[in-house]
């Protein structure tokens, strides 16, 4: 039996579009024929060059075989610009808002009603493998079906997009700023904005402001969980980010070298005069294992990520071992738990991403709505 008009029309309009997290018939961008055995679709999107046009196309073809009709043409139309703005009407109102002070935007990540659990990478000096770590936590949650946000907050040495594989420029429409995709996350990066050959020289005032943008003017969309890489340290990106995000949970990556774990334990306490809280600590490069005999080696020390956890108060959540392929997958924008889901540096990392996972839905660290009596 031959698929009907209004049966393709239903089946592309369940289409969600990953961008908007709305389905294609709530966003009006469907028009669908079926005529003598062949499909007919055009899907209305927002702008030229709309970053999911190629994934839309493809489920939409997809969606017309699942029906039993080989012949498929789907063609792109850009919505009008009444279209557009009926389509992301809603999302605006979501979005939309001033803080109490009037001032500042609102950030949908500290509403009382978001369900979003934001976690903030953090190091006490650089070259521990923070970000590492961030790209390869983001991709764990997301192939354990997570949605999944990353947020390069290190302006000044930004290094998400290439290990996250990713580039282009972020489209931008009725006040909406749509993340880049990659591996399954939205990625936000200041490297998707400026000259990756020329240096960003920002002071405090820009830096927070740029913060502030990736948080309240970015359309994330519904997300279980956004990742921030921090710069090391606790210089203004750090306190800005506590500052907006004051119930954030922050993971403390650190080495076994004692220098390093000191680094590291006054990035950690930052957190007591912000509110955020330490929800654990990572120990990167903790052994290195001969391949031909398996013997492990300390080559930085021994004991940095459980004495760091002990004077922070928290769990040392895993000991990753030195692995010359971490290192490849990140300059090739794969993430080891992707790229090689079965080497041990891999498992400890999914563990790890189980173990942030728990925290998802707890209370803890949430402002509750309390009245007085």
């Amino acid at each position: 039996m031959v698929a009907t008009s209004e049966q393709l029309h239903a089946a592309v309009a369940a289409i969600e579009d990953p961008l908007l997290d709305r389905t294609l018939g709530e966003l009006d961008a469907v028009a669908a024929e079926v005529r003598r055995g062949s499909a007919q679709v055009t899907l209305r999107l927002p702008v030229p060059g709309y970053p999911a046009e190629s994934e839309l196309r493809a489920a939409a073809a997809q969606a017309a075989r699942d029906l039993g009709v080989a012949d498929v043409t789907v063609d792109v139309a850009v919505m009008s610009d009444e279209q557009r703005r009926a389509a992301v009407s809603h999302l605006q109102q979501e979005r939309s808002g001033e803080s109490q002070s009037g001032q500042d935007p609102d950030i949908p990540f500290n509403r009382i009603d978001s369900d979003t659990k934001v976690v903030a990478i953090a190091s006490g000096k650089g070259g521990v493998g923070k970000s590492s770590i961030a790209t390869n936590l983001a991709c764990a949650l997301a192939q354990q079906g997570y949605r999944v946000g990353i947020m390069d907050a290190d302006i000044w040495g930004y290094s998400i997009p290439r290990m996250m594989g990713v580039e282009g420029k972020p489209v931008a429409f009725d006040d909406l700023v749509m993340p880049l995709r990659a591996h399954g996350c939205k990625v936000i990066s200041i490297g998707f904005f400026v000259d990756s050959e020329r240096p960003v020289i920002w002071r405090g005032p820009m830096l927070h402001r740029a913060l502030q943008q990736f948080l309240a003017d970015v359309h994330w969309g519904e997300l279980d969980f956004l990742l921030c890489d921090l710069p090391p340290g606790t210089g203004d990106i750090a306190i800005s980010l506590a500052q907006m995000l004051p119930s954030a949970d922050m993971l403390v990556a650190t080495t076994p070298q004692p220098a390093s774990q000191r680094v590291a334990l006054r990035a950690g306490q930052t957190t007591a005069q912000t509110g955020m809280k330490v929800a654990g600590v990572i120990e990167n490069m903790s052994v290195f294992v001969a391949p031909d005999t398996g013997t492990e080696y300390a080559i930085f020390g021994s004991g940095g990520g459980k004495l760091l956890a002990d004077e922070l108060d928290t769990n040392l959540l895993g000991q990753i071992p030195i692995d010359q392929r971490l290192r490849e997958g990140a300059d090739d924008g794969r993430p080891l738990v992707l790229g090689d889901p079965d080497a041990p540096a891999s498992k400890i990392l999914g563990d790890i991403a189980s173990q942030v996972a728990q925290r998802k839905g707890t209370l803890v660290g949430k402002s509750l709505p309390l009245q007085q009596m």
